[in-house]
């Protein structure tokens, strides 16, 4: 029985539908980042230069983002998530960068600046766990234009133009104290 190379190419196809369902979804390009426990940085704390000229992102925070420190003053303290050295410097002189802790039952993000070496921050709000947050951050002149779903909140910059030589800042867990345990966070950049 002779059977054409078109049916062949059907059959396989159909006779695959049922493997073809139970594979992982392609369409997830969603980045975890681990902290492990006793670290500050992820596994794998590459700092790539950063030429573009915006930063965007979506991010899911679970469960494993609940801790307690073991200094409770130090539960004040903002985990960084992503962000970028400025000013052709390091980035404890200028850089931006979103943040996170988990205090009163709540992950809270926030806006995390050095401006000629003076940290600031803000509060831009909270995010459920398991939920998506979308995350934006760009320079204007001489300022930071922080988004976090929707919200703009603008802070200082201590120089105005381009970048200049840039790194991207990778999610990191402290202050003083290390990770208690394995922390994971799902980054997906846009654009």
């Amino acid at each position: 029985m002779k059977i054409s190379f078109s049916l062949a190419i059907l059959i396989l196809c159909c006779s695959s539908c049922q493997w073809l369902g139970n594979q992982p979804s392609f369409g997830d390009d969603y980045i975890t980042y681990k902290i492990s426990k006793g670290n500050h940085e992820i596994d794998d704390n590459s700092t790539p230069l950063f030429t573009a000229g915006q930063l965007k992102f979506q991010a899911i925070f679970d469960s494993t983002c609940i801790y307690q420190t073991t200094d409770a003053g130090n539960q004040y303290d903002i985990n960084k998530l992503l962000g970028f050295s400025d000013c052709n410097s390091q980035h404890h002189e200028n850089s931006a960068r979103f943040g996170w802790n988990w205090r009163d039952n709540a992950l809270n993000i926030f806006a995390y600046i050095y401006v000629a070496g003076q940290r600031q921050e803000k509060q831009l709000g909270t995010l459920a766990l398991g939920k998506m947050g979308s995350f934006s951050l760009s320079t204007l002149n001489n300022t930071y234009i922080f988004t976090f779903n929707g919200e703009q909140t603008i802070m200082p910059r201590h120089c105005s133009g381009g970048l200049g030589i840039s790194y991207k800042l990778l999610p990191y867990f402290g202050g003083d104290e290390v990770a208690p345990h394995d922390i994971k966070i799902k980054i997906r950049n846009i654009e």
